[in-house]
């Protein structure tokens, strides 16, 4: 079995460092224009990101969200190593002074699957990770109201039919990465997401998710895979393994 104890610190000290990067610009720019804040942060943050992997791992492939920089990284196709980065996930959240779902996101894909993670919740003050990949709160029993977590603006329709079925609340977020890590941090109990989403918005905190022992999948129950020429990854389900059978067979009828 390879060891990638390297590469897990590596991951969670760069995302934690990112985020403290993204906090200094958004004090810095406190007061300008959203878009503003958004560009800056978004920009900054995946030049910090790509200098360190390109000094650190030249050798490996890089997808982000903000474009790779293939002068100094192979191309990913060619490469069974490819990391994937979201430099700021949730820029909306991230440009609102007072929000804290928003996140930074640094994982490592080898042959496609996520073996590495990263998730900052800078505005929180947390980095959840692979490198330690226990949840921070204890689970403890299942609510008998299950919480499900939902965007603020679109809640999919799954997302109401998975609630409806567990006699289930919903809980509004923002990023998919503050949604991902309420599950591992036992805030809520599943994360339902059909809307849409790339590889960089679930590559990391499907590798943080499963680390902590949870339930990750697609909507009909395949395995999250990665480093595709095209990085769309619609949907996926995140949650506590008791909960995945009811949630997969509510999803699968909703699918029909």
């Amino acid at each position: 079995m390879m060891d990638f104890t390297d590469d897990h610190i590596f991951a969670a000290e760069l995302a934690a460092s990112a985020g403290d990067l993204l906090i200094e610009v958004r004090q810095e720019l406190a007061g300008q224009e959203t878009q503003v804040i958004k560009d800056q942060g978004d920009q900054r943050s995946h030049d910090f990101l790509m200098e360190a992997l390109a000094q650190n791992h030249p050798s490996d492939g890089v997808l982000s969200e903000e474009g790779s920089a293939h002068s100094v990284h192979p191309q990913r196709e060619d490469c069974e190593r490819v990391w994937i980065i979201d430099p700021v996930d949730g820029t909306r959240e991230y440009s609102e002074a007072l929000r804290t779902d928003w996140a930074v996101h640094v994982a490592l894909a080898v042959n496609g699957q996520p073996v590495v993670g990263a998730v900052a919740l800078p505005a929180l003050g947390l980095t959840l990770s692979t490198a330690t990949p226990l949840p921070l709160e204890p689970f403890g029993p299942v609510p008998a109201a299950p919480r499900v977590v939902v965007s603020r603006s679109r809640p999919p329709a799954v997302a109401l039919a998975v609630a409806e079925a567990l006699n289930g609340e919903l809980v509004e977020m923002g990023s998919a990465g503050a949604k991902a890590m309420a599950v591992v941090r036992g805030e809520v109990d599943l994360y339902v997401h059909a809307g849409g989403q790339y590889e960089w918005d679930n590559c990391a905190p499907a590798a943080v998710a499963l680390a902590a022992g949870l339930h990750v999948s697609r909507l009909d129950g395949s395995p999250l895979t990665y480093n595709h020429p095209d990085p769309w990854l619609p949907d996926l389900l995140i949650c506590r393994t008791e909960l995945a059978p009811t949630a997969l067979a509510v999803l699968a009828e909703h699918q029909e």
